[in-house]
């Protein structure tokens, strides 16, 4: 091989992987909570709804705990909820997203927790994402 293709190689190289780098960076921003990304699903509130409240944990720091209610009759797996702490202009000041134990059953509740939220002004809860389970259709 000459050094014409080895360049021409070489580049084509350099081109893909900074291609590769570029995509992942622009689709962890997409995927990354803000004030104005709550959820990777919407719609969520017309399947489930939240009830929540805020406790103090012996850390210094608060919890959130509540119920997620199925609304629709199918049972959801991997649920989660994002919990953010805002401030008084409502930027965030901290978030994180925990696991609903056991997922959502058909038009039922489950418990759930968020733990270790710093203090702030006021809160917001929004469910991040799921999946719903999908019936057995065959007939046995």
């Amino acid at each position: 091989m000459t050094a014409a293709p080895r360049a021409i190689l070489a580049v084509a190289r350099l081109a893909v992987i900074t291609v590769a780098m570029t995509a992942c960076g622009t689709a962890s921003s997409y995927l990354t909570p803000s004030t104005s990304t709550t959820t990777l699903m919407a719609g969520w509130d017309h399947w489930f709804k939240l009830e929540w409240s805020v406790e103090r944990d012996g850390s210094g720091t608060n919890r959130i705990t509540g119920y997620i209610t199925s609304q629709y009759g199918e049972g959801a797996d991997s649920v989660r909820v994002l919990a953010q702490a805002l401030d008084a202009s409502g930027g965030v000041v901290g978030q994180q997203i925990a696991w609903v134990p056991g997922g959502v059953g058909g038009f039922s509740h489950r418990y759930f927790e968020v733990p270790r939220l710093p203090v702030a002004n006021h809160y917001q809860v929004s469910v991040w994402d799921y999946s719903f389970r999908q019936a057995d259709n065959r007939i046995r």
